[in-house]
């Protein structure tokens, strides 16, 4: 009976250390672990007495005081947390040596954003309130921090 106790009360530990990093925002799988470790000590109670029941109750305090004061710790956090991070950037092709006015060609359509070629080279651009199908003709009307605005012309 006390393996059963011991494997309630640490599961239930467990389940509580699951909802708190692994899991967070559901709330069911701590719940089911506060309720695993109440049945763990209610069993140590109603079937080993008031002294077995006090000696699980003041285990299962202590298992979770000492779990809190181990996840409290810096060194606990630094261990769980990621330690490299993310430099590149997506959509950052340059738009050396485009101006205002160049003119291509759509390859994607464009509603509002899509693929144009200009120069022989690639880039996205954005056709404002226009949708402009493939094979189009475009000329840039603004370049902005990188972005191309475009606007279809008749050739």
């Amino acid at each position: 009976m006390w393996a059963i106790i011991v494997i309630l009360i640490f599961v239930g530990l467990l389940l509580l250390i699951l909802e708190i990093l692994v899991i967070p925002g559901t709330g069911l799988v701590g719940i089911v672990g506060f309720v695993a470790m109440v049945a763990g000590v209610w069993l140590a109670y109603s079937r080993k007495g008031i002294a077995s029941g006090n000696i699980a109750l003041l285990f299962t305090i202590l298992l979770n005081v000492a779990a809190i004061v181990l996840s409290l710790r810096s060194k606990t956090w630094k261990n769980a947390q990621l330690k490299s991070s993310i430099s590149g950037k997506t959509g950052n092709k340059s738009t050396l040596g485009l101006k205002s006015g160049d003119r291509g060609k759509t390859v994607s359509r464009c509603v509002p954003m899509g693929k144009v070629e200009f120069n022989g080279s690639y880039y996205e651009a954005n056709a404002g309130t226009q949708f402009i199908d493939p094979g189009k003709p475009v000329k840039i009307t603004k370049i902005s921090e990188s972005k191309i605005f475009i606007k279809q012309i008749n050739s």
